[in-house]
Parts: C-alpha cells; structure tokens; sequence
C-alpha cells in the first residue's frame, strides 16, 4: 500500500508523518513523494518500526513470538465471535435467510450463524405495540393533506374521516388502531409496506361496517361493537394476506357529523333526547297505573269468586237440608206435615200482636181473654230499671 494513502495532507498527524510518527528519511523504490524527503517508505520499514515501539511500550522491552501468537488468537477469536454470532434482544426475533431464502428463526440472546453473505440476519421487534392513526394526525407539520383542519386533538383528515352511513348520511369518524407482529417471517416477506397495509385495511373495514349501520347507533350507543366488528374483519383480511399482524385494539377517537352540519345534528340530538324523556314519563306512569288497574280488576274478579262459592254452598246446604226433611216427611207425612204447620205458626204468630177467639164458646163473644206474661215481665223489668 502506498504511503501516501495512509498520511493526512492536512496535518493531523504530529510532525506531518505516518500514524506511526516521523516518515523514514530515504531508502524504498520511488513512486509517491508525500513523505519527508519525498520518498516512499518500504514495507518491511514500518512493521520494523512498529515492533520497536511495541517492545518499548512492553515491560522489559522485548516481546517473544508467543506472546504475539497469543496476540493474535485473541483477536482472530474476537473477529470470529462477532462473524459468526447475532444478539437478539428480548423484544426481537430473528429471521435467517441463507443465501436469500428463509432458513430458521432466532430467540431472543447470543445466536451462532455464518457470516454474511452466507446469512443474513433480520431482527423485527415483536413485542412492541405499533399506532396507526386514520383520519386525524396527531403530530403532522408538513400540512400534506388539503382538506384538513386542526382540533384540539390533532390536525383531522376529511378524505380518511368522512364515511357514508346506512341511511345514507355522512359520519365524521376519527379512530387509532393498535397492532403488533405475531409472525416475524411473513410480516418480513409476504406483504409489502405493513404500515401502508395496515392503514388500507382499516379504512376499508371501518367504511365497510359503516355503511351496513345507521347514524345515530354509530353517534350514541354501538361504537364498542362496531370496534369489536372493524376488528375482527381487520383480522379476518390481513390472515388472508399472510401478513403476519395482529390487531389488538380499534379505538374510535371521535365521532360526529361533518362540521357544516353539526348544528343542525345537535338540533336533532335534542329533539331525540326529549322525546325519549316524554317516552320514559309516559312508561312510568303506565308502569304506575296498569299494575294498578291490574289489581283492582284481580280484586274484583277474587270478590266475585267469593260470592260465587259462598251462593252455590249455600244453594247445596238448603238443598240438602230440604232433602233432609223431605227424608223425614217421607216416612210420617202426617206428623211432618203438623209439626211443620206449628213451626210456621210459631214463627208468624211470634211477630205480631194476638187475639184468640174461642169459636165453641157459648152465651159470650168468644173472645178469649189473653194474657202475654213474657211481655209484662219484660215490662215491669224495664220500669224497676
């Protein structure tokens, strides 16, 4: 190698020579003049030079050819740990490729392979939880995008945000999406740009799921399902893509119609929530009254239950009582018949004022004179009192 290729023309080395320090001052075939003197050193020269400013350096000032074997071993053993082993980190994976085609993967630690271009080495992190925004920009200063503009959450983007619902309006739909690597080699080779492809699945699905809901489930209550669902259709494409990724998580940031219409959807929104206070008033008070109603119409019916057993037990204990007497009257209609006739009198004549008339009387009227005892006892009793 020629000295010249190895001095500083710009004086960086003491002396304006060589690493080694002063140039040698003659001697060596001609060529170059970039040296003191301008001649070129030999070869031979330098190492010599080197060795005694090595054995300077050593104690004793002499070094035998052991020792420098030894030298050498070592640093033939250090160029070789480095050529022929990788460290994986614990967030890492590694993929081999020998001579271009994928050859096994590394766990994470000290690993042996063959030094390139044998093997080449590729360490994707496989741990790590990766952020794809779509419709907004969190930090996005080059202001690319022409129809965008800044929130307080970051600068939102109308061509990604702005989606058709069901019923034909349109929803303003900012959302993150999470994902990370779940199969290194594929991840590396099957899909090219993964952010890029990330991103286009996830526009797709969410414009997908969308457009088969209406605007106002997608506004108020349905966002945790419609993640689920963009999710799980994110998942189903990029498996068909052997894409290697695994989607963790859809977050949706925001959701609001466009900003001409905002108003005008806040008008609709409120009119909405009272209507569902008038709903929810009215369901209280019919919650109120039918149990009511419901009671009284239960009470009413159990009443007339009542009153039809305490009637029909009544209707059979007369019946069996007639059958009873008629049993008896049966067997001695005639005494039946008189004691009948006297318990009928009884309970007439027990009710009113009574006159007796003796029809055999003779040379009288026939007027029997009666005397009701019960009567003035009962009389005197109240009088004495």
């Amino acid at each position: 190698m020629p000295w010249n290729n190895q001095t500083n023309n710009g004086g960086g080395w003491k002396g304006g020579g060589g690493p080694w320090g002063q140039g040698p001052s003659g001697g060596g075939g001609g060529g170059g003049n970039s040296g003191p003197g301008g001649q070129q050193p030999d070869l031979e020269e330098l190492l010599k030079r080197g060795q005694d400013r090595f054995r300077q350096a050593m104690p004793g000032g002499g070094v035998g050819g052991g020792f420098l074997a030894l030298i050498i071993v070592v640093a033939l053993v250090v160029i070789g740990f480095f050529a022929f082993t990788v460290r994986i980190d614990t967030n890492q994976q590694g993929v081999v490729l020998r001579f271009g085609e994928i050859h096994r993967t590394l766990n994470p630690g000290l690993n042996f392979r063959l030094p390139y271009p044998i093997e080449t080495v590729y360490q994707p992190n496989v741990t790590n939880i990766n952020r794809i925004e779509v419709g907004i920009r969190t930090n996005d200063p080059s202001g690319f995008f022409s129809s965008s503009r800044n929130t307080s959450s970051g600068q939102d983007v109308a061509e990604e945000s702005l989606m058709l619902t069901g019923d034909e309006n349109i929803v303003d739909i900012d959302f993150v999406v999470l994902w990370k690597i779940s199969k290194a080699e594929d991840y590396l080779f099957k899909i090219k740009n993964p952010e890029v492809t990330v991103k286009a699945v996830a526009e797709s699905g969410m414009r997908e799921v969308v457009g088969q809901n209406e605007i106002q489930p997608i506004l108020s209550r349905n966002r945790a399902g419609i993640e689920t669902e963009v999710q799980q259709l994110m998942q189903a494409t990029l498996d068909q893509y052997q894409s290697g990724i695994e989607i963790r998580a859809v977050q949706m940031q925001k959701v609001d119609p466009p900003q001409q219409v905002i108003a005008s959807f806040r008008d609709v929104q409120a009119a909405r929530a009272d209507q569902e206070r008038l709903q929810n008033e009215a369901n209280a008070y019919a919650n109120r009254v039918v149990p009511e109603a419901r009671g009284n119409a239960q009470r009413v019916l159990e009443a007339a239950e009542a009153y039809k057993e305490q009637t029909v037990a009544e209707s059979i204990g007369r019946t069996e009582r007639f059958l009873q007497v008629y049993e008896q009257y049966s067997k001695a209609p005639e005494v039946t018949r008189k004691r009948m006739f006297l318990e009928t009198m009884e309970r007439v004549l027990g009710r009113t004022d009574k006159v007796i008339i003796d029809s055999s009387a003779q040379g009288a009227s026939g007027v029997v004179p009666y005397l009701p005892l019960n009567e003035l006892n009962r009389t005197q009793r109240g009088d004495n009192q």
